[in-house]
């Protein structure tokens, strides 16, 4: 018997994916636990792998195809033994039989045609330059912006009778103001149902918000292209708006001295183990140590520790820190798990790991869903300070600026020192203000005195 092969869901929330590539070709042999394919979701690339022997009969999804659904047929393998033709023709069989069904439909319409179309047969001969007024003399369509179409409707002109002199001989806003003042020809009633589908099928999509005078400025300048929305940029789109209307957000900002912690990392870096190649076991940098003082002062702080809901507080026993990683396209946040229990060198390596399969797309739905906070370090691109959107369901995130030598007073006296100001965001229905200033300096604490955190 034939086994389908189906679009999995590689987390609870997803809905479709991509099927970005085939590892395997109609005709190959497979056993169980081999790479067959690989799928896109709105964060991810993921491997599929097959779960029984066999020969792929039929490839019915191919490569590159997008927004196949969960669950769907995406190939058929025959069993060892099993025909392979009989077994992709079986697989081929069901799109047969939906075909008739999508094509009678359009049949029975130019059935049914000819009564109504011989009752208003005298009317026929003054339809016929309705049909033929969208084109030109050239045989195209006329194009228009959509503030002509618009200025063109209200005066009662016949857009297509109006020369453009737009972009590739585009009606613009002048050429019907001049049509008008010239008196052009006016529509008849009947034409102008007809002509505004095929203008308004040639015109460009406007960006929302957007004036048609602004929009018109734009096209005919050539100043901006509309680049569709990907999987991944809909969902930060749609996550991040959620969390700007729905949670309450508050901000606590702290400044951080980081001299003893630079020179902590200078010392720790140095000792570091080194391989036969001379490869060292670890490089901390300064966001790992970031990720881990934040880990102990959740700890410290446990009623910080938190997630909302409408019916309880949801009290975490381990501080999973999510880092918001930049990659093409919009970013992710790979999640360091229960990091007050792990060494500085475990989270450096396990980050550098998650940092380089983020930018691949390689990250399993495990390793960035979930957490209890998050950390979002825009210090090296040389941002001062700025303050984050909370990712539900966490209730905090830090905003870590950059290591700067700043002048500041220590007894009395002007002195150099390194700083970074960090920016906590809360959600403040379960961390207030008072919370949030006690997990700063918890975390302020561990930042200025790093020796705390290889306790």
């Amino acid at each position: 018997m034939p086994i389908n092969i189906t679009m999995p869901a590689l987390s609870p929330t997803m809905e479709e994916g991509n099927l970005a590539k085939w590892l395997v070709k109609e005709g190959d042999k497979i056993k169980s636990g081999d790479v067959i394919a690989e799928i896109e979701t709105d964060k991810a690339t993921m491997e599929v792998e097959a779960v029984d022997e066999g020969t792929v009969a039929k490839i019915v999804v191919p490569a590159g195809t997008e927004g196949v659904k969960v669950n769907a047929l995406i190939a058929v393998i025959a069993a060892d033994g099993e025909d392979v033709a009989a077994a992709a023709s079986g697989a081929a069989a069901p799109a047969a039989k939906e075909t008739p069904k999508a094509e009678a439909a359009p049949a029975a319409a130019p059935a049914a045609a000819p009564a109504p179309a011989s009752v208003s047969a005298p009317a026929a001969p003054a339809a016929a330059p309705v049909a033929s007024a969208p084109a030109a003399s050239d045989g195209h369509r006329t194009f228009a912006s959509p503030l002509a179409r618009r200025l063109a409707k209200e005066a009662g002109i016949d857009v297509t009778a109006v020369s453009g002199t737009g972009p590739h001989g585009r009606v613009i806003k002048k050429d019907v103001e001049a049509a008008v003042s010239g008196g052009a020809a006016k529509a008849a009633p009947a034409a102008a149902p007809a002509a505004q589908p095929a203008a308004a099928a040639a015109a460009p999509a406007a960006p929302k918000g957007m004036s048609d005078d602004a929009v018109l400025k734009l096209f005919e300048q050539g100043s901006y292209e509309l680049v569709p929305h990907d999987g991944m940029r809909k969902t930060i789109a749609k996550r991040l708006q959620e969390s700007k209307q729905t949670i309450p957000h508050f901000y606590v900002s702290v400044d951080c001295e980081l001299d003893a912690l630079l020179a902590l990392r200078t010392q720790l870096n140095d000792s570091a183990p080194k391989s036969k190649d001379g490869v060292p076991a670890y490089k901390l940098s300064v966001n790992d140590m970031v990720i881990k003082a934040l880990a102990l002062a959740l700890r410290d702080v446990p009623d910080a520790n938190v997630s909302w809901t409408d019916s309880n507080m949801v009290k975490h026993k381990h501080a999973d820190v999510g880092v918001a990683v930049s990659i093409p396209g919009g970013l992710i946040t790979p999640i360091i798990r229960s990091a007050e229990q792990k060494t500085l060198s475990t989270i450096s390596n396990e980050m550098k790991d998650y940092g380089k399969r983020a930018k691949e797309r390689k990250l399993k739905p495990e390793e960035y869903q979930g957490g209890t906070t998050a950390v979002s370090n825009m210090g090296m691109m040389g941002v001062k300070n700025f303050a984050a959107v909370v990712n539900p369901p966490h209730a905090t995130i830090l905003a870590v600026g950059a290591g700067e030598q700043r002048v500041i007073v220590k007894k009395g006296e002007m002195v150099i020192a390194n700083v970074m100001t960090v920016t906590l965001s809360t959600d403040h229905r379960a961390v207030d203000g008072a919370l949030g200033a006690e997990l700063l300096a918890a975390f302020k604490g561990y930042i200025e005195n790093p020796m705390g955190m290889l306790v």
